[in-house]
């Protein structure tokens, strides 16, 4: 239950606001610009900070970042890692799924791929508490989704 300090200390909330933007691209031009105009936030306070946190990342490196915009006109922001499916294509060289995943097998993985993923993975803020076995299991049934075989892989 929150402290009484916590309630009074509380701002509210205008929006929260979903966007993937390239790692070290965020620009003051669409979709970045548009998305946060609309609350009167300050644009060029969110690309400096954006840029800064995502400059390890390769360039172009599609980063899911969740904004939660408030009354007085600030904000703050998560970044997360890449969706699993951009890892899980870039490991196998693919542009994209199979289109009949249970019939067609477009690339095979090793396990190696899926726990390196997995590590990355863990780091993201939803992830951060689940073993590396139950994240590792999350990636196999996404990868067969997409119609990617993984060796050895417990069925």
């Amino acid at each position: 239950m929150a402290s009484l300090k916590e309630i009074l200390t509380r701002r509210p909330i205008s929006a929260t606001i979903r966007l993937t933007v390239p790692a070290g691209g965020a620009r003051p031009a669409p979709p970045v610009g548009p998305a946060l105009g609309q609350y009167r936030l300050n644009l060029m306070a969110f690309c400096k900070d954006f840029n800064a946190r995502t400059q390890k990342y390769k360039p172009d490196t599609p980063m899911a970042v969740t904004i939660t915009a408030f009354k007085d006109n600030t904000f703050e922001f998560t970044v997360k890692s890449p969706s699993v499916t951009w890892y899980l294509k870039k490991a196998a060289g693919i542009e994209s799924g199979s289109g009949r995943s249970g019939h067609v097998t477009v690339a095979t993985l090793t396990p190696k791929h899926i726990y390196e993923i997995a590590k990355i993975k863990q780091s993201d803020p939803y992830c951060q508490y689940m073993s590396l076995e139950s994240i590792s299991k999350s990636i196999i049934g996404t990868a067969k989704s997409m119609g990617i075989k993984v060796q050895n892989a417990l069925d």
